[in-house]
C-alpha cells in the first residue's frame, strides 16, 4: 500500500502549469525500504497461489523405451523471497528485482511402463529464483494513477524433486524430465502473478485524495505541478498544494513562491506546506464570506460584566444609551480583505482586517447600525497535525481600533478597547480555533496513518517529518 501511494505521487497527470509548488514531498530511502517490504509482502501473498495443472507425457527412456508419466494435486506449500530490492533509477523510475527465491511443492505422479504400474508422492523444491520487473505509472482520465509493470523477467534456478512411494529404478528414469517439465512451467507463471500483483495496486490508488474536500466551503488540489525528481536516494515531489472554493477553481492574486526541503532523513516522509496554501485557504474562505460571524449577548460569557446591550456601551458612548435606552446589541463582524499569513522560524502569525459594525436590536427586531470600526489584529497561529490533518490553534497578539463610520456622533475609540478584546478572546477566537482544529486533509491513500510526527515552522513553509502505516 505504501509503495502505491508513492507511486502514485509520480502520476499525478497531467501536470498544472503552475510553475512552483505548494506543497513539496519527499520520500526519503527509510521510505523507500518500508515500501519495499510492503511490495514483497503482496507478491509473496500472489506466488503463494501458484497451482500447475496436472501433467502427464511420454518420455523415451534410455534403454528401456517409453515411459507414460503423469502429475496430480500439485499445490505450493511454502514460498521464501530473503533478497529483495527496490531501486530507485535517476530521472526514470522504479525497479524491483528479487533473487536467491525459493518455492517448494507437493503432488502425486503416477507412471506405466509396459505391464509395469506405479505411482506415490513427490517434493519438488525450486532455488535460486529470481525474478525483476520495471514499474510504469500512467494517469486515467479521472487524474488518478495506474502502475503497469513495463517488462518482467523470470528464472528458476536449480530444482530437485523426491519422490516417495514406488520403484526408486523406476522414478528415477523420468525424474529429470518431470523436473525440467515443473520448473518451466513454474518460471511460466511468476510473471504474470507479479503483474497481477501490481495491477492490484490500482484499487488503492483511487483512495488517493487528488481533490479533497475540507468543507462546505472549500477543497483542495494536490495534483503534480512537474515531474517527480528521482534521486538514488529518494524522491521528491511538487504538489499544487491550492484551496478552491467548492466547485468553483477561482485562482488567488497571488503565486507560490520557490522554497526547498531540508536534507532530513530520520523519517519516511517530509511534507513541506508553503505559506501560499494556507493563504489560498484564506482567499477561499475570504471569497466565499466565511470570514464573518454575528455575535449576540447569549454568547458572551455569563460571568463577564460586560454585556452587549446599549447601557454597555452606553457608559463609553453616551448619546448611545441616550438614543437607544434598553435595548440589547448585536455585532457583525467581518473582514474586509484576505488575511496575510506569515512564516518565520517557529512562528506563525495571521493579519487580519475586519470591520466591525454595532447594531442595536428595536423592539420589532429590527437592526439600527450604531458604528463601524475598522479592527486589525494579530495572532500567533500554533499549528500541529491531527491523525491525517493539519491543524492549528490561535492566540491574540494584539488589535488595533480606528473609527470608520459613526451614526451616533463623534466618541473615543480607544476607550472601547477592553471591549473588543474580550469580544475576540472569548467568542471570535474560540470559535475560529474550534474550525482550525478540524484541520484540513494532507494528502494521503486509504487506510494510512501518520506516527511520530513532528512540524516544524520555517522560513514561508511548515516542515512536517512522518513515518506512515497502514492498517488495511
Amino acid at each position: 500500500m505504501f509503495l502505491c501511494w508513492c507511486l502514485s505521487l509520480v502520476a499525478l497527470i497531467p501536470l498544472t502549469t503552475s510553475t512552483n509548488p505548494g506543497v513539496k514531498v519527499k520520500l526519503t530511502a527509510k521510505g523507500i525500504e518500508y515500501g519495499r517490504q510492503m511490495a514483497v509482502a503482496s507478491i509473496l501473498q500472489k506466488l503463494k497461489t501458484i497451482k500447475l495443472d496436472d501433467m502427464s507425457g511420454k518420455v523415451k527412456v534410455s534403454p528401456i523405451g517409453k515411459v507414460k508419466y503423469s502429475l496430480t494435486n500439485m499445490k505450493m506449500v511454502e514460498v521464501g523471497l530473503p533478497t529483495a530490492a527496490l531501486d530507485l533509477v535517476p530521472g526514470t523510475g522504479v525497479k524491483l528485482s528479487i533473487v536467491n527465491a525459493y518455492f517448494r511443492l507437493e503432488g502425486n505422479w503416477r507412471v506405466k511402463y509396459l505391464f509395469v504400474k506405479d505411482s506415490g508422492s513427490f517434493n519438488l523444491n525450486a532455488n535460486d529464483i529470481s525474478f525483476c520487473t520495471s514499474l510504469s505509472i500512467t494517469s486515467d482520465q479521472t487524474g488518478r494513477p495506474v502502475v503497469n509493470s513495463l517488462d518482467c523477467g523470470a528464472n528458476v534456478g536449480k530444482t530437485s524433486i523426491h519422490f516417495k512411494g514406488g520403484a526408486s529404478w523406476l522414478y528415477n528414469l523420468f525424474s529429470k524430465y518431470i523436473d525440467s517439465a515443473i520448473r518451466k512451467a513454474m518460471q511460466k507463471q511468476i510473471c504474470p502473478l507479479v503483474a497481477n500483483a501490481v495491477s492490484d495496486l490500482n484499487n488503492n490508488l483511487k483512495t488517493l485524495n487528488v481533490l479533497a474536500k475540507v468543507d462546505q466551503f472549500a477543497e483542495i488540489e494536490y495534483s503534480m505541478v512537474a515531474s517527480p525528481a528521482v534521486s538514488n536516494t529518494s524522491i521528491d515531489f511538487g504538489l499544487k498544494g491550492e484551496f478552491y472554493n467548492i466547485g468553483k477553481h477561482q485562482e488567488p492574486p497571488f503565486s507560490p513562491a520557490a522554497f526547498s526541503l531540508p536534507p532530513q532523513i530520520n523519517n519516511m516522509l517530509y511534507i513541506g506546506v508553503s505559506s501560499f496554501t494556507t493563504e489560498s485557504a484564506a482567499f477561499v474562505y475570504n471569497t466565499a464570506g466565511a470570514l464573518s460571524l454575528y455575535i449576540t449577548d447569549d454568547m458572551i460569557p455569563q460571568g463577564s460584566p460586560i454585556r452587549l446591550n446599549t447601557r454597555t456601551f452606553g457608559v463609553f458612548i453616551p448619546q448611545v444609551a441616550k438614543r437607544f435606552p434598553g435595548l440589547m446589541m448585536k455585532l457583525l463582524v467581518k473582514t474586509v480583505k484576505t488575511p496575510v499569513i506569515t512564516f518565520e522560524p517557529n512562528n506563525a502569525t495571521v493579519q487580519t482586517f475586519a470591520s466591525v459594525t454595532a447594531y442595536a436590536i428595536q423592539p420589532n427586531a429590527t437592526l439600527t447600525p450604531l458604528f463601524v470600526l475598522n479592527l486589525d489584529s494579530s495572532v500567533s497561529a500554533r499549528v500541529f497535525v491531527s491523525g491525517t490533518r493539519l491543524a492549528g490553534a490561535v492566540t491574540l497578539n494584539k488589535m488595533d481600533l480606528t473609527l470608520g463610520t459613526s451614526y451616533v456622533g463623534d466618541f473615543q475609540v480607544g476607550s472601547l478597547d477592553n471591549i473588543f478584546q474580550m469580544v475576540l478572546k472569548m467568542v471570535v477566537i474560540p470559535r475560529m480555533n474550534a474550525q482550525l482544529a478540524k484541520g484540513y486533509p494532507l494528502p494521503t491513500l486509504g487506510k494510512m496513518e501518520l506516527v511520530n510526527t513532528q512540524l516544524l515552522v520555517l522560513k514561508d513553509y511548515m516542515l512536517i517529518g512522518t513515518d506512515v502505516q497502514f492498517t488495511g
